[in-house]
């Protein structure tokens, strides 16, 4: 398989904060349409890993290719706009507005100030909101202010946010902490979904969740790779067991 089948493709990735080595010549690579869960102990550089992958953090050396374009030295924005979507791990919602509003607004049209000015809300833009509000399961919470959604929803409606841009790679971390068992479920059901048509980043400390979702399971140690595979097959893995039994 060569680079260019790869939805993402990172290679001797590098960056070092005061000397300390987040990230050590680590290589990594995710298929279109793949649901990728890493995994691994605190400080083991999994949000710095996201970081440099949407450019929030500059690497010191090596490679970031998404879809054969190269990143290094790209701004923020301009990877979003090629089709890069991050969610955090604090919801950054519109609170006081509706969710249909949210969604509204994260229509890529209105992205710069001029077409933010010239944005009408069209019959294209309603139906995407509407597409949208479905798959993240709220579509019948629309005319709700956001404030008002339990935190479960909450965290649907960013992640619905970043789908109204259509990203082709989309990357959360924990996207399940504090939720309900029931709304775990519904994220898994979710996340299986949204990856049909797209690559998905997660980086996630619940086991059982992992389980559920991940294709295929990263685990990282300090800032680099330590083991790739299913889930099985990473779990029975010394090196694996050694790290989190260590912890």
């Amino acid at each position: 398989m060569s680079n260019t089948d790869f939805a993402l493709a990172v290679e001797d990735l590098s960056v070092s904060f005061d000397g300390f080595k987040a990230i050590d010549a680590l290589t990594l690579y995710i298929d279109r349409n793949e649901l990728r869960v890493i995994i691994g102990p605190n400080g083991a550089g999994k949000t710095t890993l996201l970081d440099l992958i949407c450019g929030r953090t500059k690497a010191s050396s090596g490679s970031i290719k998404f879809k054969n374009t190269e990143f290094s030295g790209m701004a923020e924005y301009r990877r979003v706009r090629l089709g890069i979507g991050r969610k955090f791990q604090t919801p950054s919602i519109y609170e006081n507005l509706s969710v249909f509003k949210n969604l509204e607004v994260s229509y890529p049209a209105g992205r710069s100030v001029f077409g933010a000015l010239a944005f009408r809300c069209t019959d294209e833009v309603k139906a995407r909101v509407q597409g949208v509000a479905e798959e993240i399961g709220l579509a019948d919470r629309l005319d709700a202010e956001a404030g008002l959604l339990s935190h479960g929803q909450k965290q649907w409606l960013e992640i619905g946010m970043l789908l109204m841009q259509d990203p082709e790679l989309l990357m959360l971390d924990e996207p399940i902490a504090g939720m309900s068992s029931r709304e775990r479920e519904l994220t898994a059901e979710l996340l299986k979904r949204i990856c049909q048509n797209r690559a998905v980043i997660v980086i996630e400390h619940d086991m059982d969740f992992v389980k559920q979702i991940a294709h295929k399971v990263t685990v990282m140690h300090q800032g680099k790779i330590l083991a790739e595979g299913p889930m099985d097959k990473v779990q029975a893995d010394p090196k694996v067991i050694d790290v989190y039994l260590g912890h």
